[in-house]
């Protein structure tokens, strides 16, 4: 017969609640490096996403720019909302 552990006391992170926000993912305006320069990787992303949209690409955009930008351009051309 198996015997129930009483004093059971995980340390295991607990799940989220639907409702709890995450804190890994905040309004660009509220980053603290969002006036930077963008990375080179939301630079490529970001010009792949202007092609397809048929868009200038605007390289003085800064990290939060340019993450809003992705976002606004990802909804008109369906691409990386799913993947």
């Amino acid at each position: 017969m198996a015997r129930e552990n009483k004093d059971d006391h995980s340390t295991a992170p607990k799940a989220p609640q639907e409702d709890t926000p995450s804190n890994t993912v905040k309004d660009p305006d509220n980053w603290t490096t969002g006036g930077e320069t963008m990375t080179g990787a939301q630079a490529s992303y970001l010009r792949t996403l202007c092609e397809e949209a048929g868009e200038a690409f605007d390289e003085s955009l800064s990290k939060a720019e340019a993450s809003k930008k992705i976002e606004e351009l990802q909804a008109r051309t369906g691409r990386g909302r799913d993947h």
